[in-house]
């Protein structure tokens, strides 16, 4: 099945995870998105493998996440991946980047993208609506709702289809 909304999606997460990076650089959390001033909350970042295994663990543990998606009950193994350029997802397996240059793989928003392509169908678009309405759940109820926000206005702006 075409993946159509790939890039248009991740473009809209790269200008997210920047936001995020900056507000962590300059301690200055409050950002204008859209005409609205968002105070963005704080992401976690995980300094190994086990730490991103034991937060996927957690995540698929917990009650709405299983009531709301059966494939929350198939666990997902997390390893690291050589090179820098990107985590990806196959098989019940999530592959982190852990050498110095992949370290910004290392990210809650980084891991619940990847665990909302484990919650998915076989047989839909790898980045497609239901795809993207999963991740904007999973950041909406962890992060949090303004991450959430942040997160539609960049896929609206980019022209990401969701459900």
């Amino acid at each position: 099945m075409r993946d159509s909304q790939r890039s248009a999606v991740y473009d809209a997460e790269t200008l997210v995870r920047g936001m995020f990076d900056r507000a962590d650089e300059r301690n200055l959390r409050t950002v204008e998105v859209m005409g609205s001033a968002i105070t963005l909350p704080v992401e976690r970042k995980f300094g190994s493998v086990e730490s991103v295994q034991a937060y996927c663990d957690q995540v698929l543990r917990m009650n709405w996440v299983a009531e709301t998606w059966p494939r929350a009950c198939v666990s997902v193994s997390v390893r690291p991946r050589a090179g820098n350029t990107a985590a990806h997802y196959s098989n019940e397996v999530i592959a982190v980047p852990i050498d110095r240059g992949g370290r910004w793989a290392m990210r809650e928003l980084v891991v619940l993208h990847e665990l909302a392509h484990h919650l998915g169908k076989d047989d839909e678009p790898g980045h497609g609506a239901a795809f993207v309405d999963r991740y904007l759940t999973l950041v909406g109820e962890i992060i949090g709702p303004e991450a959430a926000f942040v997160l539609r206005a960049m896929y609206l702006a980019g022209g990401v289809k969701t459900g």
